[in-house]
């Protein structure tokens, strides 16, 4: 899986990994013991590419790998002609709010729109000219008119006229400002006014604050708000699936934020909004729309603070009874991570290594006997069984082989005697926000 790794990848997932977090880009070369979520990932892709929409929520503690497995599905869903999108949920960003707070998760959500030739983000821009360019063709063709032609100023005219009659046609609510402003960014684009073209993004992006502000730049009188942001998400679904995409799948990780919201009614707000898009998406209400939600069992099952305290969203996610650890159900709407066993973390650390003699270009001192030795010792450490996670022990591996890496006089059995195994949890101990409510 990693000879054939890109320098830049294996740079990415050195550094990332041993900054504790995951790599945007090369997920796959380390992707071990997870074949199963994803098969059954693919073929819910294959659902949402015929028109149907999905809703999951991956469900793991604090380190298990939720935030990779969602890296992961954008490696797929890229290669599956998907226009992705991450974004995570924080004091700041929720899915309901009345002070901005949702909104700025929508503009998080634009801002990090990718495809398979952008898969770094920013790939706005790039959509909204491959739809004017379908919206050129069309013009072209009906009025017989050359396309080295359409974008003179006489025909600006039948050009916007197929533009707001093809934003109608996708939309379902906010169609003409929604036309208006790619309008705008069409008359910015033939006429190289690049502040025209800001401004038309800054308004897509939901970065107008006040209408008078919209109104002043561009002339527009509405703007994206916490209240209409949703369905602006649905109208740029429909938008990319009509210039070929095979859909628009958005992760938001770290529901963790959601949970600590103290207020209980802005929580309830928040879950219902959850509800809504689930409910959408399992009704047919919209198409090819696929969302995935990551957070903890706590975010899940706690009954006074978690999606379990909305009664109608514990009996749509409660786990198919009849399953098993080993019989499992990937068609639910939640899937829990299970912890990655002895020989799967044993092929992690072996890609690992290969990764890490690859990207400086090194033979490491460390070999098989070495990274099982290193293994026996993490994992026989108190507290190993309940608290150690994937990413402290890939994390501690990784720093033995960078202090090897400048010291090669070190002795490789002493540093794997100096590890220890933390409670991850502890800097996200949560009891304290049940208390509060109590008092």
């Amino acid at each position: 899986m990693t000879t054939n790794i890109k320098p830049k990848e294996a740079t990415a997932i050195i550094n990332s990994l041993i900054g504790g977090v995951v790599p945007k880009i090369g997920v796959s070369h380390i992707a071990v013991g997870r074949n199963e979520e994803v098969n059954a990932f693919i073929s819910a892709l294959e659902d949402v590419k015929n028109g149907h929409s999905i809703m999951k929520f991956w469900i793991g503690d604090f380190g298990s790998g939720k935030s990779f497995m969602l890296h992961l599905l954008n490696t797929v869903a890229l290669k599956q002609k998907f226009v992705i999108a991450n974004a995570d949920f924080t004091p700041e960003n929720r899915l309901y709010s009345n002070d901005g707070k949702a909104v700025l998760l929508y503009s998080a959500i634009m801002n990090n729109l990718a495809i398979q030739t952008k898969p770094e983000g920013g790939a706005l821009p790039i959509l909204l000219q491959k739809w004017i360019e379908s919206v050129l063709m069309k013009v072209s063709k009906d009025n017989q008119i050359p396309l080295t032609e359409i974008t003179q100023e006489q025909n600006l005219p039948l050009v916007e006229t197929q533009i707001m009659t093809t934003i109608n046609e996708l939309s379902d609510v906010g169609a003409f400002d929604f036309g208006s402003v790619i309008m705008k960014y069409y008359q910015g684009y033939i006429q190289n006014d690049e502040n025209l073209k800001k401004y038309a993004l800054k308004w897509l992006k939901g970065e107008y604050k006040t209408k008078t502000e919209s109104r002043s730049e561009l002339g527009i009188r509405e703007i994206i708000d916490d209240h209409n942001y949703y369905d602006m998400l649905k109208n740029f679904c429909k938008l990319f699936t009509s210039i070929g995409y095979s859909g628009l799948m958005i992760n938001l990780d770290e529901a963790i934020n959601l949970y600590k919201i103290q207020n209980s009614g802005t929580r309830e707000k928040n879950y219902e909004k959850v509800l809504t898009i689930y409910n959408d998406c399992l009704q047919g209400k919209v198409e090819n729309l696929f969302f995935n939600i990551a957070g903890t069992k706590d975010f899940l099952e706690n009954e006074r603070r978690g999606l379990f305290s909305y009664n109608a969203l514990k009996t749509r996610l409660q786990t198919n009874r009849f399953e098993t650890q080993e019989i499992r159900d990937f068609a639910q709407p939640v899937i829990k991570l299970r912890p990655l066993n002895h020989n799967e973390i044993y092929v992690l650390l072996k890609n690992l290594q290969t990764i890490f003699n690859q990207n400086y270009q090194i033979e490491s001192q460390v070999d098989d006997q070495d990274i099982k030795n290193f293994m026996e010792e993490i994992y026989n450490k108190p507290g190993a069984q309940e608290f150690l996670t994937p990413r402290q022990v890939t994390r501690d591996f990784l720093n033995i082989l960078n202090l090897l890496r400048q010291n090669p006089t070190l002795n490789k059995d002493s540093l794997f005697k100096e590890v220890n195994v933390l409670d991850e949890r502890q800097d996200m101990d949560l009891s304290y926000l049940d208390t509060i409510e109590e008092l």
